[in-house]
């Protein structure tokens, strides 16, 4: 598959919580479910999506926001308006003095919040764990994206607007599926816009050298794989493509192999019949020692502490990005 391919092959939204929120102003939601990845978008209205640590941005109708956990963020109607309803990590909606407010807000299947004749209406879906995702995926992600309202994303948003409030038989499906789809059209624009932050490894794709090395060490990940190999099959010197790889993608060919085979053996943990060994072969390491000794080395816990949970945390590229 191509690489574009394998990057989004990881969104599949398991159980995922999808709502239908409905504000009439002032209001001010902050959430702090530390959630590996939500996605939302203004079905009418705007709000504000204004990240503890991260730029501002207005979302509006049709606009589609992609936040990167753990972090907490807070919407709402205008910047400066006070937070009146908070989100725990159980989905849990209180007061900010811990008061419950379930009963109070609720609307109907999936829909809560505050009716009025301006009310704002808001589609959330958040992805309850970082295997859902894929760590290649998040890695890359900025702190905060967002699409404008266009034309592909008006027809999924709309089914997802009618979906969302029923309640039929495997509906839980249908509604995890058109949330990766919105997800997946989201990512596509960003990796394809110039400028947008996309990972360096995946612009220099492009590139006649550096393209033909990306793709061998990303195809066959197991492979003993050694810069003059890759140069070989390059056509250039050893030198030469150390030097330029490292000047596209930002760091040496080895380095990258080694950060592309722990990404792809911390998907590979979050299977369920997974073992350490198979999930070693699988991306290179002789050993499950080998896998362990080098998982722990750079995320800082055992694969089976990451796969019990102690790898949530996913470090990504900070920032606001709005494409255009």
């Amino acid at each position: 598959m191509d690489t574009l391919t394998g990057l989004l092959d990881g969104p599949k939204a398991r159980g995922a919580v999808l709502l239908k929120t409905v504000f009439d102003p002032p209001w001010a939601v902050r959430i702090e479910d530390r959630a590996p990845l939500s996605v939302l978008t203004m079905v009418r209205g705007q709000a504000w999506l204004l990240p503890d640590d991260g730029e501002p941005a207005l979302v509006g109708p049709g606009d589609v926001a992609v936040v990167r956990g753990p972090g907490a963020y807070t919407l709402a109607d205008r910047p400066d308006t006070p937070v009146e309803v908070t989100v725990g990590p159980d989905q849990r909606c209180s007061t900010p003095e811990g008061e419950d407010l379930a009963e109070r807000l609720a609307l109907g299947v999936r829909t809560w919040g505050r009716p009025g004749p301006g009310a704002a209406v808001m589609l959330s879906g958040t992805y309850q764990a970082p295997g859902e995702i894929g760590r290649l995926l998040l890695g890359a992600l900025p702190a905060v994206l967002v699409r404008p309202a266009g034309a592909a994303d008006a027809t999924l948003i709309g089914l997802l607007a009618t979906e969302v409030a029923r309640d039929e038989p495997g509906q839980e499906i249908v509604l995890d599926r058109l949330l990766d789809l919105l997800l997946i059209g989201v990512l596509r624009a960003w990796l394809a816009a110039p400028g947008a932050g996309a990972p360096g490894w995946y612009r220099a794709q492009g590139d006649p050298v550096v393209g033909v090395a990306l793709r061998l060490l990303h195809e066959e990940p197991a492979y003993g794989w050694t810069v003059a190999e890759l140069a070989r099959r390059a056509g250039v010197s050893r030198a030469a493509l150390a030097r330029r790889f490292t000047e596209l993608v930002g760091e040496p060919p080895v380095a990258h192999l080694t950060g592309w085979r722990l990404a792809l053996a911390a998907d590979l943990l979050r299977e369920p019949d997974a073992t350490v060994g198979s999930v070693a072969r699988r991306v290179g390491y002789g050993s499950a020692f080998a896998l362990s000794a080098a998982f722990k080395r750079v995320r800082g816990v055992s694969p089976q502490q990451y796969r019990a949970g102690a790898g949530a945390g996913v470090p990504g590229v900070p920032g606001t990005v709005v494409l255009g």
